[in-house]
């Protein structure tokens, strides 16, 4: 159980700010993560960013430094760091040669990733992307399924390649190499539990394991009886050699990482890789300097996983090159040799002029900020119940990333300009909510909210029922096309794209805006309970997505909440007490 720390929604910041105060002579904090200290006359090199989530340590930030990763972002908990976090910390990492980022195939990290690498591309930087797909218990297709702690075996080959002087192409060449001779399967004993929670995200029934799980807090694919240490052994071994990659016939040569949870003593690791070696033996193969202990965790749970990464004559010396890490070291590379880290003090924040706004836009503005404060309420006091709901199939964080992304959009919001129209408020607002929360959720709310201020814009005349209608509009396009999922996915759009229809035909019967948009959300409510009967298509949860039928998506949910929420706020500056205040306030949303 996760027990010591002081505000759970700050863990993954608290945790990382310890962690830097203990390896301040070999890496240094920027804004996202962390980045190797340089060493003294060293030519520069491709950098080979990691990242993901916290909860996994060492990775990520325990394989920065020689030989490994140039540098590490460090999302929440089981999150995905934000775009904006990638940007700092490969722009941090960047010596002149271009940049290589490496992570689990998640669909957050996918999308924030790969929104970071475009940025640095328009920027000058030649950025390549490496996505690891080690997991062979989610999915058949190799290219669907996740990234667990096949991550070092990959991240390894790529930061000795780029040791060695290796040019950008040839880096990512191996590691893509690397990615498609690396397969992992694991096993689950117990569920792990979040900072803050009282229980785990789920549980394994008695006298059972979880085989598949994923490193997020997932459950198992299914669970199985528990197995002696011999017959897990030759479970573990039997399926990573029935998938054995079509390409890797002209070697008997492997390089094992037999991997802790977080949870399993190192003492029952070494009592299993003493079943392994004979087994692996027995098939013909050639162990290549196996590794044994926690490399990637999922905080503490319960279970192991072994990963096998079929070398060649390359693969195999970048596999033996010297390393050196706060916990990955494959050689004792002398520290005298790293250049003391200096004061690093973020720069000052350009003041930000807040434009001209039109008084309809202002007004609006105020409703916005009552929304926010609102939600902020809402999603606090649900914040357990959506994490619950989002554990079933997914890793549980649902709840926590919403909790910090409107957090983050509260503070924006409470520090802007009270004279800022709503385009350039819920602008600062869904920047900061994408930058904070991360995942998934946290880039569609963002860009949502984005959308729907640019909609209506600080300029305007009049804010009416029907502008607010493509303004709702907009919010849901931007989640169409960045999250590109549809209907019946299962995700939050089940719940919003009934929601718009509703309100866009209430405001064209001739309702009040507060009227058409709480019938409207009662309708997104329904929707989202419905989700419950769906098999999700897309996200996290496909892998599971047995086990998700008969749950509604957390996502779904969590909008039908917070739309539900909106109305009453809306319906409240309509008929409330001061009238003459609320009038003032929704001039123009004709509320």
């Amino acid at each position: 159980m996760t027990t010591i720390c002081d505000d759970p929604d700050e863990f993954a910041e608290d945790q990382l700010a310890g962690w830097l105060a203990l390896y301040a002579d070999r890496v240094r904090g920027v804004t996202g993560g962390v980045v190797t200290l340089p060493t003294a006359g060293a030519d520069p090199q491709v950098a080979v960013v990691v990242g993901g989530g916290s909860g996994h340590y060492p990775a990520f930030s325990g394989l920065v430094g020689p030989g490994l990763a140039t540098g590490a972002v460090v999302g929440n908990v089981f999150t995905s760091p934000s775009a904006a976090q990638v940007y700092s910390v490969a722009k941090a990492a960047d010596q002149g040669r271009g940049v290589v980022l490496s992570f689990g195939n998640y669909a957050g990290d996918t999308m924030n990733f790969g929104l970071a690498a475009e940025r640095l591309r328009a920027g000058g930087v030649d950025t390549r992307i490496v996505v690891v797909t080690d997991d062979v218990a989610s999915a058949d297709e190799v290219d669907r399924r996740r990234g667990i702690a096949g991550d070092l075996a990959v991240f390894k080959a790529m930061g000795a390649a780029a040791a060695e002087g290796a040019s950008l192409d040839e880096v990512e060449r191996i590691g893509n190499r690397a990615n498609e001779r690396t397969r992992t399967i694991g096993v689950a004993f117990s569920g792990c539990t979040m900072p803050g929670a009282d229980g785990p995200l789920f549980t394994v029934p008695d006298g059972h394991l979880g085989l598949g799980l994923g490193i997020h807090g997932e459950p198992g694919i299914r669970d199985v009886p528990l197995l002696p240490a011999r017959e897990l052994a030759d479970l573990l071994v039997g399926r990573l050699l029935a998938e054995r990659p079509d390409d890797a016939t002209d070697t008997t040569r492997v390089a094992p990482v037999l991997n802790g949870l977080g949870d399993t003593k190192y003492e029952e690791l070494f009592l299993l890789w003493g079943r392994i070696a004979p087994l692996l033996a027995r098939a013909g193969f050639e162990v290549v300097e196996p590794e044994v202990g926690e490399l990637v965790t999922s905080l503490d749970m319960g279970g192991c996983s072994l990963t096998l990464q079929w070398l060649d004559d390359e693969l195999e010396r970048l596999w033996r090159a010297d390393a050196h890490t706060p916990a990955y070291r494959k050689a004792a590379a002398p520290l005298a040799a790293l250049v003391p880290a200096a004061a690093v003090t973020e720069a000052a924040e350009t003041a930000t002029v807040v434009p001209a706004a039109s008084r309809a836009s202002r007004r609006a503005a105020a409703t916005a900020r009552d929304v926010v404060a609102a939600m902020d309420a809402l999603l606090r006091s649900q914040e357990h119940e959506l994490g619950r709901i989002d554990a079933v199939a997914g890793d549980g964080d649902h709840g926590r990333g919403m909790v910090k992304g409107i957090a983050a959009a509260r503070r924006a919001v409470d520090g802007t300009d009270p004279a800022a129209g709503i385009g350039f408020l819920l602008g600062r607002a869904g920047e900061a909510w994408a930058a904070q929360a991360g995942g998934t959720s946290g880039v569609l709310w963002g860009a949502a909210l984005e959308a729907f201020g640019a909609a209506i814009g600080d300029e305007v005349d009049e804010v009416t029922p029907a502008l607010v209608v493509d303004a709702v509009r907009a919010f849901a396009d931007a989640i169409v096309q960045l999250g590109r999922a549809q209907r019946g996915d299962k995700t939050l759009l089940d719940a919003l794209l009934p929601f718009v229809d509703a309100l866009d035909e209430g405001v064209a019967a001739g309702s009040s805006l507060a009227e058409a948009w709480t019938a409207a959300a009662t309708v997104a409510e329904v929707e989202a309970t419905a989700t419950a009967a769906l098999t999700p298509r897309v996200g996290r949860a496909r892998p599971l997505a047995e086990k998700s039928v008969g749950t509604p998506d957390a996502g779904a949910v969590s909008m039908g909440m917070v739309l539900t929420c909106t109305g009453a706020v809306l319906s409240a500056r309509a008929t409330g007490p001061d009238h003459t205040t609320t009038a003032v306030h929704t001039e123009g949303v004709h509320a």
